[in-house]
């Protein structure tokens, strides 16, 4: 354990990486910001956190106060575009649900691939009125913990393809009717741009930090051949386009086990430095050699913090903390997606505790 006086906030620990600097301590940042939890912790609903933008605001920012985190606002969910596009969601309410889940997708035939369209006006798709809502009251204040007042939430081309007619139909397709799921994925790369273009006009550049997730081109789902003729391509526009408009920092979650595909993610731009986070199922050694100009982020399996003692999860986040420190890349402590909503407490405590303890450089 090393006993040390903070010289840096969370805001600046995080400026110094973008900097490709050294910080005075490995910052603590969970996944997404953790909004399931937040949520929990200030007795409200998970639905709250995609409903009403103040409540969800405060409930964030009380928490990374409280648990000694950095705060960058957050507000999105993986089944983005089922709803967009038309469909429905339905928002989390039972014990076991933690974020909206699509109950009836846009795209239920062949028939409808030719005929979706993205949506007209993107400022009115879905979600993204109240994400529009949420940001416009995040942007009044930015605080000493806060390096990003604005997260764009653009999501990933793959994975919102697969949202609109269910991953295991784009599979299928795939296979039998590329064509088809070329077609959706071009739809859903349109569509992400319209939403990149739209993030830099309603709230420009600064303090505005781009946020791209592919959690459906996990190995399980496709293969790394299928990633390379499917994925890649989308990818790499989509990044490209949005670091045109002059964004200089990518948030990137590479979600699931993708250790096969991680020599086509090195060939997409992620910025200059990019932040990239991870699941459990990549080392941080191992994205660290495929991306070493960018910051690592990750990665302890989130399993751990719901079922494990504040003292095994201590004990997991030194091990991730001390791996990340032995990097040449910057390093940023992080579940390897989101936290639990319903997770003891004093589990997700011991995480800060232990970069507090050991974290320091």
């Amino acid at each position: 354990m090393v006993n040390k006086k903070a010289t840096m906030t969370d805001r600046q620990r995080i400026e110094a990486l973008l900097r490709r600097e050294r910080p005075d301590r490995v910052p603590v940042w969970p996944f997404g910001g953790a909004i399931g939890f937040c949520m929990i912790y200030t007795g409200t609903s998970i639905a709250d956190a995609y409903n009403k933008p103040e409540m969800s605001l405060a409930a964030q920012r009380k928490t990374a106060h409280d648990f000694g985190w950095v705060f960058v606002p957050f507000i999105g969910y993986a089944a983005y575009g089922g709803w967009e596009f038309g469909g429905d969601i339905k928002w989390p309410s039972s014990e076991f649900s933690q974020a909206p889940m699509i109950t009836r997708k846009p795209v239920n035939s062949l028939d409808d691939v030719w005929t979706l369209k993205k949506p007209a006006d993107v400022t009115k798709a879905g979600i993204v009125p109240t994400q529009i809502a949420f940001h416009k009251l995040s942007v009044k204040e930015r605080l000493d913990n806060e390096p990003f007042n604005v997260t764009a939430n653009i999501v990933g081309p793959f994975t919102l393809a697969g949202n609109l007619c269910g991953p295991e139909t784009l599979c299928k397709w795939m296979l039998k009717k590329p064509e088809a799921a070329h077609r959706l994925l071009r739809l859903a790369t349109d569509h992400i741009i319209d939403l990149a273009e739209m993030w830099k006009k309603m709230f420009g550049i600064e303090g505005t930090l781009p946020f791209l997730g592919e959690a459906t081109t996990a190995n399980e789902i496709i293969s790394p051949k299928q990633f390379e003729e499917f994925a890649l391509p989308y990818l790499k526009e989509t990044h490209q386009k949005v670091l045109s408009l002059g964004y200089k920092h990518l948030y990137v979650h590479i979600c699931g086990e993708q250790n096969a595909n991680l020599p086509f993610w090195a060939q997409v731009p992620m910025g200059d430095p990019g932040i990239i986070t991870i699941g459990h199922e990549i080392e941080l050694a191992t994205l660290a050699k495929y991306f070493p100009n960018d910051i690592v982020m990750g990665n302890l399996e989130p399993a751990k913090i719901q079922v494990g003692t504040p003292e095994e999860v201590y004990a997991a986040t030194k091990k991730n903390i001390q791996d990340g420190m032995s990097l040449s890349n910057g390093y940023i402590f992080s579940p390897g997606c989101g936290t639990p909503p319903r997770a003891n407490q004093e589990c997700v405590r011991a995480m800060t505790r232990a970069a507090n303890d050991i974290g320091w450089y």
